[in-house]
């Protein structure tokens, strides 16, 4: 039994119509929520600053060079605490006001912390991460994110002995391990983060030391 070549096409404009309206709702709350949302973008000049973690109103939300794109920072209207850290660096703090549909540029620069030491005697630690873009915490305390630490060339110089190493970022569970280094030794630590709720994210994520 042969199909009507007219209900096949009718149907086919049916699905096409129905198409275009959700297509057209979206970009219109889309369009809406812009107008609602204000965006805040990043500027390092250098890689000290490019590679920095970046916490707005107390939540990690990515290192500064990636926060563009599908990353961008879109934040309701009012007064947000931006904070960019890098270890061995004094935090770079700065209040803005953002106001609806506008966009206005934070340029981060960061200081040399005169607290900052190096060890004398190191041994070398490697992460192999997924995602790369998580903040990476040894012994609590902020050291960058786990793209900077792994690769053929990058690793961590840190004093031997116990260390406890964190990986964290928002929508995935933490991921938490001790190590215990002789002096020259070298490890290396690998894991995929598995996806969780944002209610999961550790506590160092949000408040970090």
């Amino acid at each position: 039994m042969s199909k009507n070549p007219f209900v096949i096409v009718k149907t086919a404009a049916l699905y096409l119509l129905l198409f275009a309206l959700v297509f057209s709702f979206q970009a219109s709350r889309a369009a809406a929520q812009n107008q609602v949302m204000g965006e805040v973008k990043f500027e390092g000049t250098t890689k000290v600053e490019k590679d920095a973690g970046v916490w707005v109103d107390g939540g990690y939300v990515g290192y500064l060079k990636e926060l563009k794109g599908n990353k961008k920072i879109m934040l309701l209207p009012g007064a947000h605490e931006i904070v960019v850290r890098q270890s061995g660096y004094d935090d770079f703090v700065k209040k803005v006001v953002v106001e609806p549909g506008q966009t206005q540029i934070v340029s981060a620069v960061l200081l040399k912390s005169p607290r900052a030491t190096a060890p004398e005697i190191t041994s070398t630690l490697k992460l192999n991460i997924e995602p790369k873009r998580a903040a990476v915490f040894l012994d609590d305390k902020f050291v960058g994110h786990a793209s900077e630490f792994g690769g053929k060339f990058r690793s961590m110089l840190i004093s031997p002995g116990k260390h406890r190493i964190k990986v964290e970022l928002p929508g995935y569970r933490t991921y938490d391990t001790e190590i215990n280094l002789l002096a020259g030794q070298k490890t290396e630590v690998k894991t995929v983060l598995v996806p969780g709720s944002i209610e999961q994210a550790g506590p160092l994520i949000k408040k970090p030391n």
